[in-house]
């Protein structure tokens, strides 16, 4: 399976929720915004002998030239966006789920971004958003090509495995793709940064802080026995390692 990580850049953001990009090099950490953390945003595609697979969808962030700069990374990687079969989302917080549909900056229309794949969504997590839904969602819920995933596991097209975990969001989910004895995981916001693998650390932002760092914990030690790929949707310096014991 190949890995292409698909960042939209480096951005700040401190309790107003706000994502302000941001220039990484020199020190960034040092230089950054008082009261804020760095992420990277940083969907992935996987490519399997079966699927072009889109990990997550990123803010919808508009690049210099107006264009979603989602779509200008897989172009320079040479996928048409058109070639994606399958888009995965871990959760629906703006910065995983921007991505979904794209606007027309001369009519405002919006259209979903990747017509041509199945997107595999958390129905319950759907449910507890679709309140407060933005057109980004409602678009979404009447796209012929959405699958509702509606259990707490299960398996997609006999090689992807997804299971709800909660912790960050109520019913936020996290997927293994599995092929010729490889296995790809991506723990979307409930395992976002390398550190935080490897560091018992309970994060303010999450739901249920303490299980968010149990389960990183317990997959950090499965995926030293079996030699995991794990893909980190906000570290701005490590996008994908593989674990070995």
């Amino acid at each position: 399976m190949q890995i292409i990580p698909l960042s939209e850049g480096c951005f700040s953001i401190d309790q107003t929720k706000v994502f302000v990009p941001f220039n990484k090099e020199n020190n960034a950490a040092a230089n950054k915004p008082a009261g804020s953390i760095l992420v990277e945003i940083q969907p992935f595609v996987i490519i399997t002998s079966k699927d072009i697979i889109l990990i997550d969808t990123g803010l919808g962030y508009l690049n210099e030239n107006g264009e979603p700069q989602l779509l200008a990374n897989l172009h320079k990687a040479g996928i048409n966006p058109s070639q994606i079969t399958k888009v995965l989302i871990s959760h629906l917080h703006k910065d995983h789920a921007g991505g979904i549909t794209i606007k027309n900056p001369l009519t405002d229309e919006r259209f979903i971004s990747f017509p041509y794949a199945n997107y595999y969504v958390q129905k319950r997590e759907f449910n507890k958003y679709i309140a407060a839904a933005t057109e980004n969602f409602q678009i979404l819920e009447d796209f012929s090509k959405l699958i509702w995933l509606n259990d707490n596991e299960g398996l997609i097209d006999g090689y992807i495995k997804y299971q709800v975990t909660g912790g960050h969001s109520i019913f936020h989910q996290v997927f293994w793709i599995e092929e010729n004895n490889q296995t790809i995981f991506f723990g979307g916001d409930v395992a976002p940064q390398l550190q935080q693998m490897k560091s018992r650390f309970v994060a303010k932002y999450d739901v249920d802080g303490k299980k968010c760092m149990e389960l990183r914990q317990q997959w950090w030690e499965e995926g030293s026995a079996e030699a995991w790929t794990f893909l980190f949707y906000h570290d701005i310096a490590t996008p994908f390692i593989c674990r070995t014991a």
